[in-house]
């Protein structure tokens, strides 16, 4: 066996040990063994240590690989294959989400459902290995999940998405494949989960968190005067506009902006504004305010 042929990517690595992919990028990272730097992983002085290189590919470009002894090594063997996942140990692994946005976006995969019991296990869900729980202390329901969701290409694909995150599928290559990659230009297309063509990220994050929130929303909803003016979107429940503010308007739409402004104080129409430094906190920014109108989400 030459030397080429006993290194494996990690992606290969974790075939090998029937241990989800995701679970070992992340155990690898956990432990020092490999560090993010830019938009790639990079091995560090102990990832070294223990017999990390690098290979090159056409396809993939450098990536990490393993001596074949990694496979017996305690670390990787400790690993609880077998343990099962909830909402909340699943946004380890896609960090974009927090535990309400993970339940909303399993929903939204139609794996469970929200009732007044809490979240219920869908046909579907079942089909990939979910199981209803029960809540020993409150009585609520919830899903746990087997490890192998996260290799699951359509879900891992999904969560990606939904979360403003670029990924590589699980299982294309024996090439170490970037499961944890940095965001990429997700919001080049600007388009929404629920086919919203927006204008910016911002724009796309918010129509994506109306629609995880199962909130019915327009885009680009003219405002009630004579005026050629729109809300970047509309809540018709609570009778919302909501415009958003990027870190540097255009001077263009700049006056645009501020007479809309005006125009909500003037008529007293309810409106939010959502900047660009709250992206990461919809839940708070957004959440709150819908619910200050009686927006219940």
């Amino acid at each position: 066996m030459t030397l080429l042929e006993e290194k494996l990517s990690t992606t290969a690595l974790a075939r090998k040990l029937e241990i989800p992919a995701q679970e070992v990028f992340g155990t690898l990272k956990d432990y020092g063994w490999i560090e993010r730097k830019q938009s790639a992983w990079a091995l560090t002085a102990k990832g070294e240590y223990e017999g990390g290189s690098y290979q090159k590919s056409k396809k993939y470009g450098a990536y990490i690989v393993w001596p074949h002894s990694l496979l017996q090594h305690p670390l990787l063997l400790a690993i609880e294959s077998s343990q099962r996942l909830t909402a909340a140990t699943l946004c380890r692994h896609y960090s974009h989400f927090n535990t309400r946005q993970m339940n909303r976006a399993l929903a939204e995969l139609g794996l469970q459902k929200h009732t007044i019991m809490g979240w219920e296990l869908t046909e579907h869900g079942g089909k990939l290995g979910g199981l209803q729980e029960e809540s020993t202390s409150t009585g609520g329901l919830y899903v746990t999940w087997p490890n192998e969701l996260m290799d699951n290409p359509v879900v891992h694909r999904e969560l990606n998405r939904q979360g403003g995150q670029a990924g590589v599928m699980a299982g294309e290559s024996d090439a170490e494949q970037d499961l944890f990659a940095a965001p990429a230009d997700h919001f080049s297309t600007c388009k929404g989960i629920d086919g919203h063509i927006l204008a910016s990220a911002l724009q796309t994050r918010v129509c994506d968190w109306l629609y995880l929130a199962q909130l019915v929303h327009a885009v680009q909803r003219n405002l009630p005067v004579e005026e050629e003016l729109c809300a970047d979107f509309y809540v018709p429940s609570g009778q919302v506009y909501i415009d958003c503010w990027e870190a540097d308007v255009p001077a263009g739409q700049l006056s645009g902006k501020l007479r809309k402004r005006e125009l909500y104080r003037d008529l007293e129409l309810r409106s939010l504004e959502i900047n660009a430094d709250d992206a990461g906190r919809l839940d708070e920014v957004l959440g709150r305010g819908l619910l200050s109108f009686g927006v219940r989400h």
